[in-house]
């Protein structure tokens, strides 16, 4: 494992590198890399924007706010053009964290769309304005590859995909990788695949390790060296509604994210 440097603090902000946590299976990690990622890219002082691109809401949920009392989500920056994305965005109590919230109106935006111009540019057009206040914007995508997705990936610049460390989930990959291709070809020439992340690892399994092994030996250099181990950590820091690294600061998790934080900085990635 590579020592990655800890990052230089930055005498400036943005334009935000943007980021779309990818992965059409469910329960792979997706928001909860999406939370912990983000929140140590702004403990090294980076700015940071979570977009919570997924009706069910769980990033929002993850951060304490309760999807059902939100008058305004990004499902109206989305629809309604007289909504501002400033006025929707939210503090999350951690400094330099903010989010833009979902809720389940955002599934109604997937079949809205479908009749828009450009329908696969709007996250891209609601973003623009932003893009210069922060460093990362951290996109935490539903678990399909609908046309949500496609939105998030024709906005992003990069890619990372939470690949869970079991057999099932490789074959996952290679559709989403196609996606991916289609979208750089068609709609997002500069979109790149930024690293695959191995989350819910257990050393203790050859299943684990073997899993790893087949993802490095398919994708090389662009499998995260850092990996994400197995544990109750994380499921209680999201009943907490807080990142790991603020709920339980010293646990492995915790340490584990600091160091993709570090990986991905390192990479340029999220310089």
């Amino acid at each position: 494992m590579p020592n990655f440097p800890e990052p230089q603090p930055l005498t400036s902000h943005g334009p935000a590198r943007i980021i779309a946590m990818c992965n059409q299976k469910g329960g792979v990690g997706k928001t909860t890399t999406t939370i912990n990622l983000g929140a140590t890219l702004a403990e090294y002082g980076r700015k940071v924007l979570l977009v919570d691109f997924d009706p069910q809401g769980a990033l929002s949920v993850g951060l304490g706010i309760n999807p059902h009392e939100l008058d305004k989500t990004i499902y109206n920056v989305l629809m309604d053009r007289d909504t501002q994305i400033r006025d929707v965005i939210r503090s999350t109590g951690l400094p330099g964290l903010d989010l833009l919230p979902a809720n389940i109106d955002l599934s109604a935006a997937e079949v809205q769309l479908v009749g828009e111009v450009a329908r696969e540019m709007t996250l891209q057009r609601v973003l623009r304005p932003v893009v210069d206040d922060y460093d990362v914007v951290l996109i935490d995508c539903q678990p399909s590859l609908g046309l949500l997705t496609v939105n998030a990936l024709t906005a992003a610049h990069g890619v990372v995909i939470p690949l869970e460390c079991e057999f099932f989930a490789l074959r996952g990959v290679a559709l989403l990788v196609e996606t991916i291709d289609k979208v750089k070809d068609r709609l997002n020439p500069g979109l790149e695949v930024d690293g695959i992340l191995a989350t819910m690892y257990d050393p203790r399994t050859l299943h684990s390790r073997e899993v790893v092994a087949r993802v490095v030996e398919a994708f090389g250099d662009r499998v995260f060296h850092t990996v994400i181990g197995r544990t109750v950590k994380f499921p209680d820091a999201s009943v907490a509604a807080e990142p790991i690294t603020t709920y339980a600061g010293s646990h492995a998790g915790a340490y584990a994210y600091r160091l993709l934080a570090r990986e991905l900085i390192a990479r340029g990635d999220a310089a």
